[in-house]
């Protein structure tokens, strides 16, 4: 994925350890300013003085982040579901007016390490990414990237990008009132119908994932070869048949909750297809 160099979002609050935990300015840290005073005062060049603080690496603003080292893997990372979370923004900017007739409030991605609280009750690297309908933010471990690649075997930055898109898709299906509905109807079921309404809500996140995709491909051209197959592999990977099979040895579908990897993969693609909204009704479709 072409990202390097992009606008990223600002709507990021980077709680990870180590990272700096005010904004100030423009995005830029107090040492950073007081680095500018001093070499005005001084009659050096401040922006040489800062590349050496830095140690000649750019800077990684998020909102309430402000300038972090942009030296390691972690930051570069940050960087890039940065980017993601922007992209998003703009293509729901777009079609909530133009589908939907009503504007597109953003979610606030959080970035943490280990374990943070939310809304909905702590968060923790072992859960993974997830979004919480109660402060409309997403969280995520970035430690679930190497997860992605060498537990799941899905590789590339377009596979978390795709995990991004997913936990977005989740805020828009709160703003349509589509979360709300799905959470009163199972309080009222026996499991294995509420499972299949849990599979659903995935699916239909899944698929405006790829809406997403289709979207943003015409607005950003930024898609690299293997890109789709990274989303795809990552979906695949991910899917209830593929986790049980590894974890137990056996499938139990009754238990699914986020559909098996070929509904994944095929809902997926049909948002990538498409882009029509429209055409992602899970809940209407007799067969997933």
């Amino acid at each position: 994925m072409k990202w390097q160099g992009r606008e990223s979002s600002q709507n990021v609050d980077d709680r990870r350890k180590g990272t700096s935990a005010k904004k100030v300015g423009a995005g830029l840290g107090i040492g950073s300013i007081l680095i500018i005073i001093i070499g005005l005062l001084l009659g050096q060049d401040p922006a040489q003085l800062l590349s050496q603080f830095q140690g000649g690496g750019g800077g990684v603003a998020t909102e309430a982040g402000g300038v972090q080292q942009a030296g390691t893997a972690d930051d570069e990372l940050a960087a890039f579901v940065g980017v993601v979370l922007k992209d998003t923004e703009d293509v729901w900017d777009k079609l909530f007016p133009e589908q939907l007739g009503r504007s597109y409030p953003h979610p606030t991605l959080v970035l943490f390490t280990d374990q943070d609280r939310s809304a909905c009750g702590y968060a923790s690297s072992a859960m993974g990414p997830f979004y919480c309908p109660a402060d409309q933010k997403v969280y995520i471990d970035l430690g679930f990237y190497q997860e992605l690649k060498n537990r799941f075997g899905a590789s590339g930055d377009f596979a978390m990008a795709y995990v991004v898109a997913h936990e977005v898709a989740h805020h828009v299906q709160n703003l349509l009132g589509i979360t709300g509905q799905v959470s009163q109807q199972q309080a009222r079921l026996p499991q294995a119908a509420a499972n299949d309404l849990s599979v659903r809500l995935e699916l239909q996140a899944d698929f405006l994932a790829g809406v997403w995709v289709h979207h943003a491909q015409k607005m950003k051209n930024f898609l690299e070869e293997g890109d789709l197959e990274e989303a795809l592999t990552a979906a695949q990977a991910i899917g209830d048949d593929r986790i049980q099979m590894r974890s137990r040895g056996y499938v139990v579908p009754e238990s699914f909750t986020h559909g098996s990897s070929e509904q994944r993969m095929r809902w997926l693609t049909l948002g990538m297809k498409t882009g029509d909204m429209r055409q992602g009704d899970t809940f209407a479709a007799r067969e997933l």
